[in-house]
């Protein structure tokens, strides 16, 4: 997987300039970057387009074509990276519980790192209040950027992973540390972007996490915290929508470009 990428042009995607060593320092700073780089969006789905997994793919939309993608495809580009530059890195996958009490399938991947200092969780695609830095596989251990907290806690099997953006810890996901193979995140991939209730088929969701800043859109909604403080705006038109893609989030469209969401009047 690692060889089949040009990390020298993943590296200028998320603006690190030279190679990081496998260290926990190296981590954080490619976890930060890529997650401030490479925005979080299911454009492709509401477009027609096929979601692909392997690498050539990922880095010619992802890198070359400077587009987003979700956890699928995020955690796939990172992990190849992160190989690439001889990090220990194992899949996982995940139930994602935000906004929901029932019991959801494995539709989430997450990525294992093993350094000397421990075991850490890496994670550049979940497209909520994810963390924009890796965070120990230990129970209770909470790590905060800004006003952004996230911790993991223990239930029977499985790891919970927390979050608090509103002075209130609620879950995101649930994981165990079985490791997972591509062939399960293909299966997990097929029905997230083509299963007619899916919620990424359902709704346009896009999002960039810097380290202090989040700007979410979802549909014609778009929220941009920062510093505390909360900016809400309606998206007008379908020439709106592609000026706010292109100006918040750095996704170019051509002029023109229709997605099968959001619906305008």
């Amino acid at each position: 997987m690692a060889s089949e990428l040009d990390l020298d042009a993943y590296l200028t995607r998320i603006g690190e300039g030279n190679p990081l060593a496998p260290s926990l320092d190296g981590l954080a700073s490619l976890h930060r970057a890529h997650c401030a780089a490479i925005p979080f969006e299911n454009l492709d789905i509401l477009l027609g387009r096929p979601i692909l997994l392997d690498v050539p793919a990922l880095q010619a939309k992802l890198v070359l074509a400077r587009r987003g993608g979700y956890c699928f495809e995020q955690n796939t580009l990172f992990r190849a990276a992160l190989e690439a530059l001889r990090f220990r890195v194992t899949a996982l996958a995940a139930r994602v519980r935000a906004g929901t009490t029932e019991v959801r399938p494995r539709t989430h991947m997450l990525l294992r790192v093993d350094l000397p200092e421990g075991a850490f969780l890496a994670d550049v695609g979940f497209g909520s209040d994810g963390p924009v830095l890796p965070l120990p596989l230990a129970e209770g251990r909470e790590t905060w950027v800004g006003r952004t907290g996230h911790r993991l806690r223990r239930e029977g099997d499985w790891w919970v992973l927390q979050g608090n953006a509103a002075g209130d810890w609620d879950d995101l996901y649930a994981f165990t540390l079985e490791p997972h193979h591509p062939v399960d995140f293909e299966m997990g991939n097929h029905f997230t972007s083509t299963y007619p209730r899916s919620p990424f088929v359902l709704n346009l969701i896009v999002q960039r996490s810097w380290p202090e800043k989040r700007a979410i859109l979802r549909n014609r909604d778009l929220v941009v915290r920062e510093d505390g403080a909360s900016t809400a705006t309606t998206v007008r038109d379908p020439g709106h929508l592609l000026g706010v893609l292109d100006g918040v989030f750095g996704l170019a469209f051509p002029p023109g470009t229709r997605f099968r969401q959001p619906e305008f009047q």
